[in-house]
């Protein structure tokens, strides 16, 4: 490793210590709230909004994919890769800063359609940070890595935990992986969102709120993605024929 990777790999390191750290009381409890709320929604609803999700996102990562470039048969340097990432995750902030403050200042209507927008967003960067790294996300276990980048990001701690888990041992968990969990992919995410997304449907501060969110949505899956796919470069994941 060079001066830069050694640096990388202790900010990696940093970022795996903090993810395995339990959440605060209040999200905590917060959580146990929204189970509870689950818990007494009919299955049919849990089942109908579990399929409308994976539906939802299996064609945001069709139609990402198929604008997405493929990666260069050489890979750059981790930091080219770095910068260009750090610039991908400015461009899709500002992104959803502007979808945030127009959905939310629209109020409850155009509130309600911020999600399936801001995820179509979300599911875009990931490919774009995928193929910076040099990742074929035309391969479906690459497409799998994102999903469960995604739901790193967006999710309790149990599901952190066990998602961490599986992406430091991606080389070996992907050949048994088929698909994803959607039931807790769809609540996980739900309840993730629900307290940072809430007030942008009242009207006269939904913008602020909107903007302010989603950005901060978009920081957060940002950092989980750079470290991810840093930790996969720098563990020796990359693709047959690739240098850097």
């Amino acid at each position: 490793m060079n001066d830069y990777e050694l640096q990388v790999y202790d900010e990696v390191v940093d970022w795996k210590r903090k993810l395995s750290v339990r959440s605060g009381l209040f999200n905590r409890l917060s959580k146990k709230a929204q189970t509870k709320v689950n818990g007494l929604i009919p299955e049919k609803v849990h089942q109908t909004l579990t399929e409308a999700i994976k539906g939802m996102v299996k064609a945001t990562l069709a139609g990402s994919n198929f604008t997405t470039k493929k990666p260069a048969d050489l890979r750059p340097s981790l930091q080219a890769m770095d910068e260009e990432a750090r610039k991908k995750i400015n461009v899709f902030q500002k992104t959803a800063m502007i979808e945030g403050a127009g959905t939310g200042a629209g109020g409850i209507l155009l509130g309600l359609a911020d999600f399936p927008l801001l995820l179509t967003i979300k599911m875009k960067f990931l490919f774009e940070i995928a193929s910076v790294y040099g990742f074929n996300t035309e391969e479906y276990e690459e497409r799998l890595f994102i999903l469960h980048v995604f739901q790193l990001a967006f999710s309790s701690d149990e599901t952190r935990f066990e998602t961490l888990d599986t992406i430091e041992n991606w080389e070996e968990r992907k050949r048994t992986l088929v698909d994803m969990d959607w039931r807790e992919f769809q609540q996980e995410y739900r309840d993730y969102i629900d307290l940072a997304k809430m007030l942008q449907l009242v009207p006269g501060i939904g913008a602020v709120v909107g903007a302010i969110a989603n950005n901060k949505l978009l920081g957060h899956l940002g950092e989980t993605a750079m470290n991810a796919y840093r930790l996969r470069v720098l563990e020796g994941g990359h693709n047959p024929g690739a240098d850097y």
